[in-house]
């Protein structure tokens, strides 16, 4: 028997039920899964290759203790102090990194882009020069030509299509011979400005380190807030509010012993009857570390929660897809290089107030050990994977292997070797971890 449907004979309504009421539970609570969930979750992504700033911070935990054990130094109050002062260069290089190496792009130049800002900042800014200008505006100045430079670049590289390998290798080997031609071969400026100099040097007041944990803890709760507050508008159901608590709690303690450590007294002082006869207190938190928070918290921001921040992204994530999908491209990249340049430049201010003087060789060895650190912190070589602190945790890690090295009396040598293998085992790690993510090793 057949039936025979005519076209005025209505199609049966279908009816669709939730059978799984925990799931339209979870949703209507406002709540995305407990502890146990995230943590669960968290677990599956690292198995599906999603491994982020993981193997970077347990190699970090484990370089620490392997040269805690070999050296009584290393985890003293005074090599604490000097290791924060010498990763912030290349915590800040790896930082402007960041952003061009989510686009699946390069900047071999960001070196010595900062050796040419700075070589413009000493020339106009030398007490002794033809122009004595205030050195305030010379930073300005400074930081102006990281932007034009970074400019420059994102016109050929988005706008020409010319691949940034070659145009930042061109421009590597080009501006080491403009500082020769700003500062002269053989030239050498010592940094004059008390200001600069302090910025690597010189310590914030004890009071001022738990002001600034006080200052972490307020924008930390104060940006969650905002953030579930947003999402729950939106529908969208937020984590439990229990891991807000624990990341508060785990800021506070570690910042809490960082400052404890560094507010000790690491200088040589001779007491008499309690009272310092000779010697000199060295105390307290260096002030670029509160600069570099801010700007790691200020570039997280930005690609955490604005639309430049999620085009980066997607423009990394798969170019072709994000043309079709509006997002103006070449702008994008034009930006992110703009970015990076400028914070090359920080770095090299860094640099340059560490050391005190900037010659014509300035900046020119230190950004491939910027790439290095980017990628041992997770960020993808491939695009579209990573965040800013990635970038700052793999420099801390190049700076242990240097710190630690170097008390051990090793030959510089072995550094080199040991930081070629760390990125190589990064390297593979991301490399293993995108293709079981269902990823491809090739660039779309």
């Amino acid at each position: 028997m057949s039936v025979t449907r005519t076209p005025e004979t209505p199609e049966p309504a279908q009816q669709f039920t939730i059978t799984d009421t925990s799931v339209n539970d979870q949703i209507g609570s406002g709540q995305d899964g407990g502890v146990m969930d995230q943590f669960r979750a968290y677990i599956q992504r690292v198995r599906s290759g999603e491994m982020g700033a993981l193997p970077a911070v347990a190699g970090f935990v484990v370089l620490c203790i392997l040269f805690a054990a070999l050296s009584p130094y290393f985890l003293t109050d005074r090599n604490f102090a000097n290791l924060l002062t010498q990763a912030a260069t290349l915590v800040m290089l790896a930082m402007a990194l960041v952003f061009v190496i989510l686009l699946g792009e390069i900047d071999l130049s960001a070196g010595v882009t900062s050796g040419v800002a700075l070589s413009i900042f000493v020339v106009l800014s030398d007490p002794g020069g033809a122009i004595k200008m205030n050195w305030i505006l010379a930073l300005i100045i400074a930081l102006l030509t990281g932007v034009a430079i970074g400019t420059f670049i994102g016109f050929f590289v988005a706008k020409v299509g010319i691949p940034s390998f070659v145009v930042t290798l061109g421009l590597f080997l080009g501006f080491q011979g403009l500082q020769l031609i700003i500062i002269g071969a053989g030239g050498l400026y010592r940094i004059q400005q008390p200001q600069m100099l302090a910025i690597q040097n010189n310590n914030m007041p004890d009071w001022a380190g738990w002001v600034m944990l006080v200052v972490m803890l307020a924008i930390s709760f104060g940006t969650a807030m905002l953030d579930r507050r947003r999402r729950t508008r939106a529908g969208v159901p937020n984590r439990t509010i229990v891991l807000l608590w624990i990341r508060l709690a785990v800021i506070a303690i570690l910042g809490g012993v960082v400052i404890a450590l560094l507010n000790q007294n690491r200088g040589q002082v001779n007491y008499l009857n309690g009272k310092v006869i000779s010697g000199q207190v060295i105390e307290g938190v260096p002030i670029v570390v509160p600069i570099t928070l801010f700007i790691l918290w200020v570039g997280t921001f930005v690609l955490d929660r604005t639309k430049f921040g999620r085009y980066i992204y997607a423009v990394g994530g798969n170019p072709e897809a994000a043309r079709r999908a509006g997002i103006k491209v070449t702008q994008i990249k034009w930006a992110a290089f703009g970015v990076c340049s400028t914070l090359a430049v920080v770095s090299g201010v860094f640099s340059a107030s560490k050391v005190g003087s900037v010659d014509a060789a300035f900046g020119r060895d230190i950004v491939l050990s910027g790439v290095a650190a980017a990628v041992v912190g997770g960020v993808s070589l491939f695009g579209g994977r990573g965040r800013l602190i990635h970038g700052a945790i793999g420099a801390l890690v190049i700076a242990v292997i240097t710190n630690g090295l170097g008390l051990l009396n090793l030959p510089g040598g072995v550094n080199f070797l040991v930081t070629g293998g760390v990125l190589i085992l990064a390297a593979t790690v991301d490399a293993v971890s995108r293709v079981r993510g269902g990823g491809s090793l090739t660039r779309r």
